[in-house]
């Protein structure tokens, strides 16, 4: 419907300024007028929530390179893949792992028929090769219209932003120390801005010693409300990476709690040809990828019933293995605090996910090489030890 042009402040003033006569008629006209002001500033709300809410379309600093027999055919080669690779990027970053084979049904999509504009954060060329990083955005709503006609589920919706302490850890015994090299850059190399789960980063503060950091990176709840103080907020993840040049490897854990609830990822990484700065890239990657799976599972309508307030500890050190799940029981939170600690510090767990703890027990879910069995048996020698009941596997403490 086309809305009736208000009138003009001129048209205002002269019904106010006449006759007597006229003076309902210029309230009239005042009333109009403060109507269509206030119809104004609600589109304008509507709009800047939209705008807000379609954040998700836009992959920034995306890199592109491409070569050919002269500097215009290599910069459209450039662009031409840039936008089909960064569509790619899009889907991965708002549809769910679990959906994700599904998304060959769209392959076919052009991302240029989707993309509402390109912009350039630096580029560098020669006579027949075209390096640039771009900002992708794309159509919204195109988006969601053929993610809809197709059955895909997606997530597009931002969570609350979580501030990333970037810190490593080193020497005998380990320190935490501030980390503003090649472990910070990695984080500020991805799109922190538009991604579902957008990240802060932030420094070590002087105040959180390394015993904080350790009691944070071993599970317990008290190194997290201290970071909490620290940082005046309750969204807040430490990611301590511990390279390990010597033996090849680099061990990164995240710890903290995001929109979803606490976390505890533990990873390890190898570190090829002396490439940290590779290693450290890939394991940034990982973890935002980590955040924003665990959002998008929040947000799935397949597991509305999961509660922000649930705590899911996590750890990982890239392995396989059979899939093991069991109720842990215990007496107090001392003797929880302790078999937590001793599942995250065996060899061979991959996986470990802790559903949801009570007074007395713990809901786990993990993969070891050996099965229920095999764990059994590992965990045996360190005083915990498996029963089999009519409800499942149980794991009790034999102190």
């Amino acid at each position: 419907m086309r809305a009736t042009k208000p009138p003009t402040d001129e048209a205002i003033r002269a019904g106010i300024y006449t006759t007597k006569g006229n003076a309902v008629r210029a309230g009239l006209y005042l009333a109009i007028a403060l109507t269509f002001l206030a119809i104004a500033s609600a589109l304008t709300g509507r709009a800047a929530l939209a705008a807000g809410s379609d954040a998700a379309y836009t992959v920034a600093n995306y890199p592109v390179e491409a070569s050919a027999d002269n500097a215009v055919a290599a910069k459209q080669q450039a662009l031409a893949d840039g936008q089909q690779a960064s569509f790619r990027s899009l889907l991965k970053r708002i549809v769910p792992v679990t959906a994700y084979k599904q998304l060959t049904r769209i392959s076919g999509v052009k991302a240029a028929d989707l993309i509402s504009g390109v912009t350039v954060r630096s580029e560098r060329n020669s006579a027949t090769a075209y390096i640039a990083s771009l900002d992708f955005a794309f159509q919204p709503d195109g988006v969601r219209s053929i993610l809809s006609r197709q059955g895909i589920p997606f997530v597009d919706e931002q969570a609350a932003p979580v501030t990333v302490v970037t810190a490593s850890l080193q020497g005998d015994p380990a320190t935490a120390t501030n980390d503003t090299g090649i472990w910070r850059r990695a984080w500020t190399g991805l799109d922190l801005d538009h991604t579902i789960t957008p990240v802060k980063i932030a420094d070590l503060k002087p105040d959180i010693h390394s015993g904080t950091v350790a009691s944070l990176l071993a599970g317990d709840d008290a190194g997290l409300r201290a970071l909490n103080e620290a940082y005046g907020t309750k969204l807040i993840i430490m990611a301590v990476a511990e390279p390990d040049l010597a033996a090849k490897k680099m061990t990164v854990t995240l710890a903290g709690r995001d929109t979803v609830g606490t976390i505890l990822l533990k990873r390890t990484y190898r570190i090829s040809d002396g490439d940290l700065d590779y290693a450290s890239q890939l394991a940034a990657v990982v973890a935002l990828g980590v955040l924003e799976g665990r959002w998008k599972e929040l947000k799935s309508e397949d597991n509305r019933q999961i509660a922000g307030d649930v705590p899911v500890w996590e750890a990982s050190t890239g392995g396989a293995g059979e899939d093991v799940t069991f109720v842990a029981q215990f007496s107090s939170p001392g003797q929880w605090d302790q078999i937590r600690t001793q599942l995250l510090d065996t060899p061979g767990i991959d996986g470990l996910n802790i559903l949801s703890v009570s007074d007395h027990d713990a809901n786990i879910t993990l993969k070891f090489a050996g099965g229920i069995r095999g764990l059994a048996n590992t965990l045996g020698a360190r005083g915990l030890r498996f029963v089999n009941t009519e409800t499942g596997w149980v794991l009790r403490p034999s102190y």
